[in-house]
């Protein structure tokens, strides 16, 4: 079979049009609350369930591609799923639907915040703050039940936590990235998971090795002339881009990385950052439009929408790329020992980079007293034994903050 008829025979037996696949993701992207675990479940209700654009094989060997590669995982499957179904603009029909319902609600936000002055809407962004410091510590706790089931992995995330802290920044964590790959193809060769399955899309070898090119070509070659020229625009494309070229393990990995990129440089401060990335959990869709709202408040020009579509475009960017480019080898690559034992250590590693974030920047800038650390343990316990939605549990940090604002200004005895 040629790698152009590649979409038939496992993967998908009927083409459809942009416009349908386009229907079909808006009312995902108007609907699907509750993260990344959550959307491939309600992909799997109304497109493998209900329409039958995919078989539960091909499903599940698509969602193991897209766990596997950095990047949005559930953006990532929408946007081979629109492929499968309608090819290229199929893809971006479906990357677009399930993206801009939540990235403009949260532009909204950012243009609203300023006018959040007052006593109320000063406790709802307090509260948004606090709640992100419960959220983050659901992720972490789910994430190191996943990813570091045994001493080898446990032992990669401490790494990787120490190795943040000596090295701030984006290096930091880069290098713990790297440093827990290579660290896993020495010690996590031993827990090998069955391979099933067989991805089959419309992409040549030749198309998938000019993506791979481009996402390294604009990696590498960004930063060298955002420098070379000081451009602005460029810089805040790089920052967003790396950001995006690193998430392993789930759209929370987000937050350490960006924080990186426009809390330390000064570009956006400490609580615009919290209180957006609380807003995020607010909101249906894909978690990356975090970046919108960035873009959006951001110091420096360009800021507002332009700063929201450079910042949006290049933070989901390095994903779809590494998606195409891998799609022509994947049955091959996935095969191999050595590729599942090195993304065992990156995947550890990212446990200890999201645990570090969530003492710092996440705790230092929420919780300053004992009724915020009060309001942060009920969320977290609304979230992990109540097991309520995130939107919900942001409504009720909201409510909190703007209690905790009132006892605050409240005269004493």
């Amino acid at each position: 079979m040629s790698d152009a008829a590649m979409a038939t025979g496992d993967m998908g037996e009927r083409k459809g049009s942009a416009a349908e696949v386009f229907a079909a993701f808006l009312k995902l992207g108007l609907t699907s609350f509750g993260g990344p675990i959550a959307h491939l479940g309600y992909f799997r209700d109304e497109l493998v369930v209900r329409r039958r654009w995919i078989d539960e094989k091909g499903y599940a060997d698509l969602v193991a591609l897209c766990q596997f590669l950095p990047g949005p995982a559930s953006s990532q499957t929408g946007f081979a799923l629109g492929l499968v179904r309608g090819g290229p603009l199929g893809a971006a029909a479906a990357w677009a639907a399930f993206t801009l319902p939540s990235a403009i609600l949260l532009v909204l936000f950012a243009f609203g915040a300023a006018w959040f002055g007052g006593p109320v809407g000063s406790g709802i962004i307090h509260g948004l703050k606090v709640v992100a410091v419960a959220i983050v510590a659901q992720a972490v706790w789910g994430m190191a039940k996943n990813l570091c089931p045994d001493k080898e992995r446990a032992t990669i995330a401490l790494a990787a936590v120490l190795i943040v802290v000596l090295l701030a920044g984006s290096l930091g964590q880069i290098a713990a990235i790297v440093v827990g790959g290579l660290v896993g193809l020495w010690l996590c060769r031993t827990s090998g998971e069955a391979i099933t399955g067989h991805v089959r899309f419309p992409v040549s070898r030749a198309a998938g090795a000019a993506a791979l090119a481009a996402f390294f070509i604009l990696l590498i070659g960004i930063p060298i002339i955002a420098a070379a020229i000081s451009s602005q625009g460029l810089a805040v494309f790089d920052a967003f881009y790396r950001a995006g070229s690193l998430v392993f393990g789930g759209g929370h990995v987000v937050l350490p990385l960006l924080e990186a990129e426009v809390v330390r440089p000064g570009w956006v401060s400490a609580g615009e950052f919290l209180a957006g990335y609380g807003a995020a959990q607010a909101v249906p869709g894909p978690l990356f439009t975090f970046a919108a709202y960035l873009g959006t408040v951001l110091g420096p020009e360009p800021n507002g929408l332009p700063g929201a579509a450079i910042a949006l475009v290049a933070v989901f960017l390095p994903g779809l790329l590494l998606l195409i480019g891998i799609i022509p080898f994947w049955d091959a690559f996935r095969a191999r020992a050595s590729a599942q034992a090195l993304m065992r250590g990156a995947n550890a590693a990212v446990v200890g980079i999201l645990g570090a974030a969530l003492y710092n920047p996440v705790w230092t800038s929420a919780i300053v007293g004992p009724y915020e650390f009060a309001l942060a343990i009920t969320c977290f316990v609304l979230l992990m034994a109540w097991k309520l939605p995130p939107w919900i549990v942001v409504l009720v940090a909201a409510a909190g903050g703007v209690l905790i604002g009132s006892v605050g200004a409240a005269p004493g005895p």
